[in-house]
Order: C-alpha cells, then structure tokens, then sequence
C-alpha cells in the first residue's frame, strides 16, 4: 500500500497590534499573518521598572488576543520609554511631542522593546527584551518645531521616527537589533517562530 503523503499542519500566526509600523515590519518576513487588536490596559504598575513594563505588556497584548483564538501563534510587543528615570509615552499632540524632544536633547535615552511569542495551543511563550541606547543631538527649537510640523509623530513613544526623517535628531544609535527600536525586534521574533515550526527566512 503506498505511503499518504505527510500534509504540513498550517500555523496561523497572529500578530496582536493595529500599528502600521509593526505591521509593516513583520511583512519583512515574508509569512502570512493576520491582525487582531489586544485588549489591555496600558498603564504601569506599582513599583514595576519601565524595562519590565515593556514585556509585561507584550506578554498582556499577546495573551489577550490568544483568549479568543485557537491552534495560533501570536505576536505580541509593547515599546517604553525612559528619559532620566522617567516614562515617556506617545505625546499625543504637538506641544507635548515638542516638550519631549526638548528633554531629550543632548541625552542618551533608553528604548525598551518587550515582545512575547505565544502559542495559543501549547501555552508555552517566547518572552525578550531589546535595549535601544539612544544619544540625542543638542536640538534648536527651530528644528524640533520643523521636524515636528513635518512627521507629526505624535502616536510615538519618544515624538520621533528613526526609519524615517527623525535619524537626523540623533547622534548614535546603540542596539542589538535597529528593528527594535522601530517597534517590533525582527532578529528575536524570528528566532522564536522558527522554535515553533515556522520556516524562516
């Protein structure tokens, strides 16, 4: 009797954001993948670090999704920023983009990038961090005022967008992984869904 060919068991994978940025960084990797937007709460806890926020909610974002999905990988990431001990967030609008450059210029500000890798079916996760050093050139209001009015970055932690005009802003960049910074850590990502059987490049 011939042998029935051995049929590949199809993986989905769901990435658990509605930002473009990340969205487009996992395109990268050439996989299909669908998007489903998590549901937790932002904020941080009591005497937690900011590094640790950043992998508590990407863990969050992930599991949130995996509640309501079956035999899935989903992908969760979550970014923190930490200007002299304390959390910048996402402006939100001009004047508060504004005063965050302002801070930052002349500094070197840590970006934290948390990402979780979850299988929904066998409950295990992938959890990493990435560390973005990132030292700011001393900025002219002039320039923040004219970056700003152009970008209007203001759905990004820290008021700028180093894959795009923002890099001018910056002296150097100190990471692992430029990706990371960006939103989503391509390097570990891709090691932790080859770990669960997706083909990769």
């Amino acid at each position: 009797m011939a042998k029935l060919p051995i049929l590949e068991r199809k993986i989905n994978i769901i990435l658990a954001s509605t930002s473009v940025f990340r969205k487009s960084l996992l395109e990268r990797l050439n996989i299909a993948f669908e998007i489903l937007q998590p549901n937790t709460e932002e904020s941080r806890v009591s005497g937690e670090s900011i590094k640790a926020m950043a992998t508590r909610l990407a863990e969050e974002k992930a599991k949130s999704v995996a509640a309501s999905v079956e035999d899935s990988i989903i992908i969760g990431s979550d970014q923190t920023v930490d200007c002299d001990g304390r959390l910048l967030g996402k402006p939100g609008d001009f004047e508060r983009a504004k005063q965050q450059l302002t801070d930052m210029s002349g500094k070197t500000v840590m970006f934290h990038t948390g990402l979780c890798v979850f299988n929904s079916s066998s409950q295990k996760k992938h959890i990493a961090c990435v560390d973005s050093a990132v030292t700011f050139r001393q900025l002219q209001e002039e320039e923040i005022v004219r970056y700003l009015r152009t970008e209007t970055p203001y759905q990004c932690a820290g008021s700028f967008k180093s894959e795009e005009s923002g890099i001018a802003l910056l002296e150097q960049i100190q990471t692992d992984d430029p990706t990371g910074l960006i939103g989503l850590p391509l390097i570990a990502c891709s090691k932790f869904l080859r770990q669960e059987g997706i083909a990769l490049p």
